[in-house]
């Protein structure tokens, strides 16, 4: 089990991570803006499928790669990227996907959309893996099995992304009906989305490698 002065100190420091705006957060709010509820919770389970992941991909080594060798991160982190911008330009390039009369098929499509897009968002940012290595270590104690207390923290770094997402994803489909009730502010929120999801694989794609 996770002592109580582990939980004290990494909660508050892993909330703080989480919080920040990030391609994870803002896609869950787009899609709750785009589909209803449904489908900004799908999309946030998805980005806590993508933590699991880094989580496993730490224990078995390869979050270590994507910190020792500059190749993997560098071909991760344009894969990352790439499917950020292609995000960004479908955004521009489809009028309706913020159309409020989506049928009971289309809506079932957008939810499995949603989780998919959203795992591939979350496991295609190699800045997720080389933080949960280089952070988690922090908040093991030398006396406590590693492998499990790193797989306890992920799974608490998880419960709390879908807690936090979920909560943005109530917001998000509350004020829907509000900023998509005419053609000028779907419009807005169209490309402001389709800007900002360009905006962060474009800033993936320059940032530097982590060296420490």
């Amino acid at each position: 089990m996770i002592e109580f002065t582990t939980l004290a100190a990494f909660v508050p420091a892993v909330l703080a991570i989480i919080v920040a705006p990030g391609p994870d957060t803002v896609y869950t709010v787009t899609q709750s803006l785009k589909s209803g509820r449904s489908a900004g919770l799908i999309a946030g389970l998805g980005t806590a499928t993508g933590v699991l992941v880094h989580t496993i991909g730490a224990r078995l080594g390869l979050a270590a790669l994507l910190r020792t060798s500059a190749l993997a991160y560098m071909v991760v982190k344009y894969v990352g990227a790439a499917y950020l911008l292609y995000l960004g330009v479908q955004m521009f390039r489809s009028d309706d996907q913020f159309d409020l009369q989506t049928d009971l098929a289309e809506q079932d499509t957008s939810l499995v959309e949603s989780y998919r897009k959203a795992v591939v968002i979350n496991v295609s940012n190699p800045k997720v893996a080389v933080f949960i290595l280089a952070f988690f270590p922090q908040f093991v104690p030398a006396t406590a099995n590693a492998s499990l207390q790193m797989s306890l923290l992920g799974l608490l770094y998880t419960g709390l992304s879908v807690c936090y997402l979920g909560v943005v994803a109530l917001f998000a489909s509350r004020v829907r009906h509000q900023l998509l009730h005419s053609e000028v502010t779907r419009r807005a929120v169209q490309y402001l989305s389709g800007s900002v999801f360009i905006g962060f694989g474009l800033k993936l794609a320059v940032e530097k490698r982590p060296t420490a």
